[in-house]
């Protein structure tokens, strides 16, 4: 399949912000894996105290977009008892906005997904397809849209400057950026919601969606960006300091070019990505579902992953460490960090046994 970016030079195009370059050994540890995760933890822990006198952005508010099922085995990989085979997470997008030095407004959108044109997923669309009607007005809630919530909090399309996702599982950009050709699914040549933004994704998961490996194809969408405009992205090479308090760190192993949003705030220090679903997945010691603390001291592992590809679980669990290290711990109750996950675990009746401990549900700051 020929992706867009192909032959232009979105690959090598120059990338935005302040290059940190404290992450960069972390590829080069010799001794394997647990090498890496002792260089990890000692790796963050430097860069937080760099990261606080960086400042804060003006402000950061929650969206929440849509609450769908989410298979229990994935979501609490190996570790739950629930006798549910599904949990419910609730996708929430960020809206960060800062000032550069020169006065400058910024806008990011953090997990701004197109939940409607994600369904066409191949996971999801089977299971769309398998589940009856009424099961699933039960199971799925559409809260609020991208371009609802940008209304309410008085924020022009056009004044948008960046979308950024963890990584582009389920993600159809076609609405949000444009297309260049006809699109039959969509009516015609697609002309961009965000005229003006550009998508912020790691280079090596733009490489890897030009030949998809068998464990990724049901999550990803490729046919849709053969036709979006190449320009419209940034690619990073792993992270960035985007503003006062804003940062993006390459996360790898839940995909090899997943990323995480670091934000400095009111409260401290936050990170977000789906490398976990809940925030007791950092500190599963305290974890009240089923099987969740027993797992993690049987076998002597101090997180549990959100795992449906399991692209490299040694090396997500490690970037799932790195983020517990760079957090820090909730106001609300210091059990648990300041962990927000793009996808978050949410309580329903219909899941017994998945309710989770404790949510964070919002990341405020103003």
């Amino acid at each position: 399949m020929k992706l867009a970016w192909q032959d232009h030079d979105v690959i090598h195009m120059p990338t935005l912000g302040t290059r940190i370059t404290l992450f960069d050994c972390l590829d080069e540890v010799p001794g394997g894996y647990g090498a890496k995760l002792d260089s990890a933890r000692t790796q963050a822990k430097a860069f937080r105290t760099e990261f606080a006198a960086t400042g804060t952005p003006d402000s950061v508010t929650t969206c929440d977009l849509v609450t769908l099922p989410y298979p229990t085995k994935f979501g609490l990989f190996r570790a739950s008892r629930a006798i549910a085979p599904f949990l419910s997470l609730t996708n929430r997008m960020l809206v960060i906005r800062w000032r550069e030095s020169d006065g400058r407004r910024r806008v990011l959108l953090f997990e701004p997904s197109d939940y409607e044109l994600g369904e066409n997923t191949p996971y999801f669309a089977a299971l769309i397809r398998r589940t009856p009607g009424a099961l699933r007005s039960l199971s799925t809630t559409r809260h609020g849209t991208v371009t609802g919530h940008l209304a309410r909090l008085g924020i022009r399309p056009e004044d948008v400057d960046y979308l950024m996702f963890d990584h582009l599982h389920t993600q159809d950009l076609r609405r949000w950026i444009g297309t260049t050709e006809p699109q039959a699914d969509l009516g015609g040549t697609v002309k961009p919601v965000f005229p003006n933004a550009k998508v912020i994704v790691q280079r090596p998961e733009l490489l890897a969606m030009s030949r998809l490996h068998p464990l990724q194809q049901p999550w990803y969408q490729p046919e849709t960006y053969e036709s979006v405009p190449p320009e419209a992205f940034l690619a990073v090479d792993g992270a960035l300091l985007l503003g006062p308090g804003i940062a993006v760190v390459a996360t790898p192993g839940h995909v090899h070019g997943n990323q995480t949003l670091v934000l400095n705030t009111s409260t401290g220090i936050w990170a977000s990505s789906e490398n976990a679903i809940a925030t007791e997945c950092l500190t599963p010691e305290h974890s009240r579902l089923p099987g969740i603390a027993r797992w993690a001291r049987t076998w002597q592992q101090e997180v549990v992953l959100n795992a449906n590809t399991i692209e490299t679980t040694a090396e997500q669990y490690n970037s799932l460490i790195l983020e517990k290290t760079l957090v820090d711990r909730s106001q609300a109750d210091p059990r648990f960090l300041q962990f927000f996950p793009s996808s978050e675990l949410t309580a329903s009746w219909t899941n017994p046994g998945t309710s989770p401990t404790f949510t964070h549900k919002a990341l405020t700051h103003r």
